[in-house]
This record gives structure tokens, C-alpha cells and sequence, in this order.
């Protein structure tokens, strides 16, 4: 594991592998997006300006495949699809509190950066037109002495790729930079070239799209363990080849599976957003997918996101008591509290346009087709590895929050113990509230404020909109039970109303009776 050292002080160029967009997003396209936009919001909390590029793979294989599959009585246009499936995706990540990147290209607006890449691979001698007229253009991969050294891989046992027919290469385990047309393809999906018509070769699409819009050497290139090989493999490959620096550091989030097994499609087992949202909140579905660390496996499982919905509960619940209690003492308004949790993420008191209380973040959209930044030429890059990014001598961040917290997120963005950091100080707050220590209360909740700020896990955040959620099964229950009680110490039937007290409490629920109401937390 390497320290971090961006390319350009205090700025950081992040590029994320994002969707090839022939079907819905499920949990394993959520959790890498998130993974990213946490790391991303961390950099950003250090004092980085970050550049962070995610880009739509809107014409491949797959995506031709799946409009070839169409059975409708009007079957949808390839286009068509990718344009409604990249939808879905960009609200599936909104849902979930994603920012949205600096930029956001389709492969399909970025032809000509390909059309030069090829060109400057060729003339390296790194590249070849296929000899069969067939308008393939390969990446000569024996030209490449390092090639197969990221995955740490030797040539003769790899496996020959798969992205073409082998018959007119010069070695199985060269790749296709351009794909002449194919007659069963449609004319809609092929671009003039100097090699012939056809498209771009998914690998190319990568290259082309970060040396774009981050220029030919960047700090962070992220995405899915999946990705390494062969895809970053040979990202890396090809852009090396070409004289580029590329990315300085890789970071590969780990896999989502459901009962060991891998998701596919062919198994049938895939999660889709609909299916996390009918089981719990957008905002647990976040905590939930954040919690474990990035490079690790997360199995799947609906009793996980009970647990995720609980501790988001436990949360909400302090803040809520801070409030109330603090609301209730003459010397401290509820414009007090305001006051001082804007204070605690470093806001105005009444915030206008605050994307979830992280500031100094660049969240614009670009239109897919802008023009690319210009950038100076790179120098040589050190050499890479696939060791991650750790943000370490950093500029100083605008908001502090616990050490103990900072030393997790910096240690390779560990998030189960800046969780454990932000539970405790939560305990601690509440073991305040309970002793009547409303100055220690409000301190732990200014720390609890500012860490949940920098995770986008703040359940008072506008996009959160949780009165407007559907209740959780816990807090359906729990409320129908408080209801039950309520009427049985009208009816004045005091031995039921202490029995579903007695319940609740067995059930680690504690409920709180006050002059606003009955309100009720989880045991911590």
C-alpha cells in the first residue's frame, strides 16, 4: 500500500469505470458507484478538488445482443435502450445520495479521441488492421513486454480473448481497438474510420474517454474487482503503448454476491434497486452498502438490511433527542441547534444549495458531448501498481471531525471502523443525554453531524425526504404498539400499557414518554 500523492497538489483527477447500459442496475452496479462517490467525498473533505469522471458505455456487444434478444412486437432500437437503461441508472444513483460526476461521457461522444488512439498505437507499432478486410483493427499485445504485468499474469498462460472471432489475428490474446461492421449489425451502430466502417472496441472506449477529460496521466482509475482482467489489463496496456502515463493508482471495489454465489443474470439471481427499496429505505440501502470495506466481498442477504435500517434508526433517534431535549431547555432554540449543526459541516445557518451538506464540491453535470478540458502534457509516470489510493499528507480539510475517524478513512478508506468511530461517539452522546449533560450531548452530536455530513449519511438531508418514506417494518410496528399503549393508559389499563412497555424493552426498545409524546429509540 502506497501513501497519496496526487499528480497536481491539491487536486485530484478520479476516473470510474461506470455502466455498460444494456439492462437495469442491480446491487453490484450500486455498491461500486457508492464506493467511489465515498472516496470521492472524503478527497473532497481533505481539501482536494476533485475531478471525477464516470463514464456510459453506450454501445457494445451486449447492448446489441439484448436489442437482437428483444421479443416485443416492436423491438427497441439498440439506442433506444442504452439512452432508457442510462436513465435508470442515474436515478438509482440519485436515490441513493450519489453525487453526480464532473463529467459524464457516452463512449458514442468520444469516436474521434478513439479514431487518434488507434492512429498513435499503429504508428508505435503497437497496433494492426486485420489482413482479411474485415475492418479490425488489433492491440499487438507480443509488442508489449508488459503486458499481462498488472494482473501479474504471463503471456503464455493467459487466455485468448474473446472480444472477436481469433481468425485473423496474430496472436489469440490480441484485442480489438476497432470492430470492422458485421452484416447482421445495424447501420445505426457503425461510424466511418480510416480502417473501415464499425465501432470502437470496449477496452479502447475507457483510454480514450480518462486521457479526455483527465488527460494523459490522472491520479485514481476505480471499478469492479471484475474489471482487472482483462479490461484494466488491457486499458493499461494500450495507453502505456501510446506514450501515456495513465493512472497513477487503481482501486477495485470488491464483488456483491447472494449465498456465496457470484450475481448473474443466467442464475437469476441478481438484486435490483425495486428490490432493495421494497425492503428498506434509500438511506439505509446507503449505510448498508458503505459499511463493509470496499475491497470486500459483500454477501447479500435481507436480514442485512434490517441491521442497516436499525443502525440508521439509532442515528436518527440521538439526533432527534438532542433536539428535543436541547428544544426543551429555555436558553437553547431550536435555531440554536440549526445554528450550530450547520456550523458543524461548515455551512451557512440556513444553507440554499448545499449538496448534502458536503461543500466545495464540483457537482455540475456536464453535457455528455462538452468539449474536454485542456491539459498540459504528462510527464513519465512512476511505476504502477494495484496498490490503493490512501489519502495521507493532505491540504487542510475545511471541516474537522474526530481523529479517530479521519485515521480510518485515511488508512485505504476504512469504513467499518469510521462506522465503529461514528456508533461510539453516538453511545457516548446518549449517556449524556441520559445523565442530563446537555453540553457533552450537543458535542457529540456537532462530531456526529460533521461525520455523517462527509459520508452523506445524514438523515435530516433534504434528499432523504423520510416523513415522505414508506415506514420501515420496524418502525411500523413499533408505532402500532406505541398506539396500542397509548390506549390502554387512556382506558386506564395500566398492566396492558406496561406490558407492551415490558415487550418493547425485551426487544431492546426504549420508549420515552415526554409533554411532546411517547418517542421511542433502540438500546444502544
Amino acid at each position: 500500500m502506497r501513501a497519496f500523492e496526487p499528480r497536481h497538489e491539491g487536486r485530484v483527477g478520479m476516473y470510474v469505470c461506470g455502466p455498460t447500459v444494456q439492462s437495469s442496475p442491480h446491487i453490484g452496479h450500486l455498491r461500486s458507484a457508492l464506493v467511489y462517490d465515498i472516496m470521492r467525498r472524503w478527497f473532497t473533505h481533505r481539501g482536494y478538488e476533485v475531478t471525477f469522471v464516470r463514464n456510459v458505455t453506450d454501445i457494445d456487444d451486449k447492448i446489441l445482443q439484448a436489442s437482437a434478444d428483444d421479443t416485443a412486437p416492436v423491438p427497441e432500437e439498440w439506442w433506444a435502450r442504452a439512452y432508457r437503461v442510462e436513465l435508470e441508472f442515474s436515478a438509482a444513483y440519485a436515490s441513493l445520495g450519489i453525487l453526480p460526476p464532473s463529467y459524464e461521457p457516452r463512449a458514442t461522444a468520444s469516436i474521434q479521441t478513439m479514431h487518434e488512439l488507434i492512429a498513435t498505437l499503429i504508428d508505435r507499432g503497437h497496433a494492426y488492421v486485420a489482413p482479411d478486410a474485415s475492418g479490425d483493427v488489433y492491440f499487438d499485445t507480443a509488442s508489449w513486454a508488459d503486458y499481462g504485468s498488472f494482473t501479474r499474469q504471463s503471456r503464455d498462460k493467459m487466455e485468448a480473448a474473446t472480444d472477436t472471432e481469433a481468425r485473423a489475428k496474430r496472436d489469440p490474446r490480441d484485442f480489438a481497438l476497432w470492430k470492422g461492421q458485421k452484416a447482421h449489425e445495424p447501420e445505426s451502430a457503425t461510424w466511418s474510420s480510416p480502417w473501415g466502417p464499425g465501432r470502437p472496441g470496449w477496452h479502447l472506449e475507457c483510454s480514450a474517454m480518462a486521457s479526455r477529460y483527465l488527460g494523459t496521466e490522472f491520479d485514481v482509475h476505480g471499478g469492479g474487482l471484475d474489471l482487472r482482467f482483462p479490461h484494466h489489463e488491457n486499458e493499461l496496456a494500450q495507453s502505456n503503448a501510446a506514450g501515456h502515463g495513465y493512472a497513477r493508482y487503481w482501486v477495485h471495489n470488491g464483488l456483491v454476491t447472494i449465498g456465496g454465489q457470484k450475481m448473474s443474470k443466467s442464475l437469476g439471481n441478481s438484486v435490483f434497486v425495486a428490490d432493495l427499496f421494497r425492503l428498506a429505505s434509500p438511506l439505509a440501502v446507503r449505510y448498508y452498502l458503505a459499511a463493509a470495506h470496499y475491497r470486500s466481498v459483500l454477501d447479500y442477504s435481507p436480514a442485512a438490511l434490517v441491521e442497516a435500517t436499525s443502525a440508521v434508526e439509532r442515528l436518527s433517534t440521538f439526533l432527534d433527542r438532542v433536539a428535543r431535549q436541547a428544544g426543551s431547555t429555555s436558553s437553547v432554540t431550536g435555531t440554536d441547534i440549526q445554528s450550530h449543526r450547520s456550523e458543524a459541516l461548515g455551512l451557512p445557518a440556513h444553507p440554499v444549495a448545499v449538496a448534502d451538506g458536503v461543500t466545495g464540491m464540483k457537482a455540475a453535470v456536464s453535457p455528455h458531448e462538452a468539449a474536454a478540458p485542456t491539459t498540459p502534457p504528462a510527464e513519465p509516470a512512476p511505476p504502477l501498481s494495484s496498490a490503493t489510493a490512501v489519502p495521507s499528507a493532505a491540504p487542510v480539510s475545511p471541516v474537522p471531525v474526530p481523529a479517530a475517524f479521519a485515521a480510518a478513512l485515511d488508512s485505504d478508506f476504512g469504513m467499518p471502523e469510521a462506522l465503529a468511530v461514528l456508533h461510539e461517539t453516538v453511545r457516548r452522546g446518549n449517556q449524556a443525554l441520559d445523565s442530563a449533560d446537555l453540553a457533552a450531548a450537543m458535542h457529540a452530536d456537532t462530531e456526529v453531524t460533521q461525520m455523517l455530513g462527509v459520508l452523506g449519511l445524514d438523515p435530516r438531508a433534504p434528499q432523504w425526504n423520510v416523513a415522505a418514506q414508506t415506514p420501515s417494518a420496524l418502525g411500523f410496528l413499533v408505532e402500532r404498539l406505541l398506539t396500542e399503549r397509548q390506549s390502554a393508559r387512556e382506558c386506564r389499563d395500566f398492566v396492558a400499557a406496561d406490558r407492551i412497555r415490558d415487550t418493547l424493552a425485551a426487544a431492546g426498545i426504549t420508549i420515552e414518554d415526554t409533554n411532546t409524546g411517547t418517542h421511542w429509540s433502540l438500546d444502544t
